[in-house]
């Protein structure tokens, strides 16, 4: 701290020093990093990826030497930190993405199936100073999951780099693209991986390209895939971008989603998108594209037969939606702002 010399009073101290956030999640995809980084830029960040009991003893060390607590997902995690925030007199902040706010058991998805984990969830989202979703639908979803009125959340979209996720002037070929980490049955099928087989089945004539199968995913279902639909277990997410160069149409069939990063990458590189009417996937959608219901398999097959004939100006549409909309300034300022402001409350409202 300092004197600041201009003040009638110059016993008053001035905090010089940036404010300290401790950033906390059990991973570390890409779209976490992108948010480390863009905290980085603003605040003393000290962050924490881990999990176990020796992930909440380095939270317990840390947090009372920091002035907000930053987590990513509702977690049991998350229901802990939340009362360490409270108990030592600190603000905290949820962002919530999707599998926190989920209760599905059709495709065994969603922490809330889980009777004593959904308990410590529920007290993190009630308790946070702020859960910040990146989607409407998981907004309303955690207010129908936690059974409370919500006054803590605040809707903040992912942000993305149009000069990151370029696309390309030149002419596409006539490839179905879909890019879905899965390892497993129940991750394949809440991302729609079995519609999409099917749809691929119905239309021998289109090449589809399917990423991101686990191995030994893909040995169990190899014997499904039709000739016309190449399987890739894995490509780095740099190498992406000349995947959404190189293809058309990029199809998003999910069960739910919240707001899906290669959905929005995928167009930002100027694919036509087709997905379903689940969760976030409208909201990236909007109007630049094809929607249909989840269990519409020829509606699917329909909207991708359109999308592959439809002119190549769809996806600049697509592009610019993406572009305009769910920009990386819009995610760095909410950010900002929701930390700012909770920081200038009084300890009380926090």
């Amino acid at each position: 701290m300092f004197w600041n010399m201009n003040d009638a009073s110059p016993m008053t101290p001035t905090h010089s020093a940036k404010p300290r956030v401790l950033f906390f999640s059990t991973i570390f995809p890409p779209f976490i990093a992108d948010d480390e980084r863009l905290l980085q830029h603003h605040y003393e960040l000290s962050t924490i990826i881990s999990s176990g009991i020796s992930a909440l003893a380095r939270v317990v060390l840390e947090l009372p030497r920091h002035d907000i607590a930053f987590v990513w997902f509702g977690s049991v995690y998350s229901g802990i930190i939340v009362w360490l925030a409270r108990v030592f007199h600190k603000p905290s902040i949820i962002v919530v993405a999707g599998v926190d706010a989920s209760k599905d058991r059709e495709i065994n998805y969603g922490i809330w199936l889980s009777p004593w984990k959904s308990r410590f969830v529920r007290y993190a989202f009630r308790n946070a100073s702020c859960l910040l979703v990146v989607d409407p639908f998981l907004g309303r979803e955690a207010i129908r999951l936690a059974e409370y009125d919500g006054k803590n959340i605040t809707y903040l979209p992912f942000g993305f780099d149009p000069l990151v996720w370029t696309g390309t002037t030149a002419a596409r070929e006539k490839i179905v693209l879909t890019v879905a980490s899965c390892e497993n049955e129940w991750r394949a099928k809440k991302k729609g991986v079995d519609k999409l087989i099917d749809a691929a089945r119905a239309l021998p004539e289109i090449s589809f390209r399917l990423i991101g199968i686990h191995q030994q995913l893909l040995n169990r279902i190899k014997a499904d895939i039709p000739r016309n639909m190449e399987v890739i277990p894995y490509v780095p997410r740099h190498e992406l971008a000349a995947e959404y160069a190189r293809a058309k149409v990029y199809c998003q069939p999910s069960f739910t989603e919240g707001l899906p990063n290669t959905l929005c990458e995928a167009m930002l590189s100027g694919c036509i998108p087709v997905g379903t009417i689940a969760g976030g996937i409208p909201t990236a959608i909007g109007t630049t594209g094809y929607l249909v219901e989840y269990r519409d398999q020829q509606g699917l097959v329909d909207a991708l037969k359109r999308a592959i004939e439809a002119p190549e100006s769809d996806g600049a549409r697509a592009r610019e939606r993406i572009k305009s909309t769910f920009t990386v300034e819009r995610r760095e300022e909410g950010l900002r702002s929701a930390i700012d402001a909770l920081l200038h409350r009084p300890e009380s409202q926090r």
